[in-house]
C-alpha cells in the first residue's frame, strides 16, 4: 500500500530475487520502487544509516505520523500459526509474535 506519488523502498527479499508485480496499479498511483541491499555494504555506511534513521524515522513513529504494516499478531503460544503463514508467502506487512 503507498500514496499517490509515494514511494517504495525495498531492502532485501525473503522469497527470493523472483517476483511478479502490477506495474498498472504502480504506474496509474505513480510510484517510485526503489530497491537495495545491505549486506555487501561497509559498517561505516550501516552506521550512517542506523544514525539517519535514528534522527528522521524513529520520530515519526513515535507520534504516528507513519507506521508499519502489520499483517496479523499472534499469542506467542502459536508461533507455529505464525510460521505457516510466513511460509505461505501471502501476508503484506509484519507478522507480529505477541509475547504479553
Amino acid at each position: 500500500a503507498a500514496a499517490v506519488e509515494g514511494r517504495i523502498v525495498q531492502i532485501a527479499t525473503q522469497g527470493g530475487a523472483v517476483a511478479s508485480a502490477d506495474f498498472s496499479k504502480m504506474m496509474a498511483k505513480r510510484l517510485t520502487h526503489t530497491g537495495s541491499m545491505l549486506r555487501p555494504r561497509s559498517v561505516e555506511f550501516k552506521a550512517a544509516i542506523a544514525a539517519a534513521l535514528e534522527a528522521q524515522v524513529w520520530p515519526l513513529l513515535g507520534t504516528r505520523k507513519v507506521a508499519p504494516v502489520m499483517d496479523m499478531i499472534f499469542p506467542l503460544k502459536e508461533a507455529w500459526r505464525a510460521h505457516e503463514r510466513m511460509e505461505d508467502g501471502d501476508h503484506i506487512g509484519k507478522i507480529v509474535l505477541d509475547v504479553g
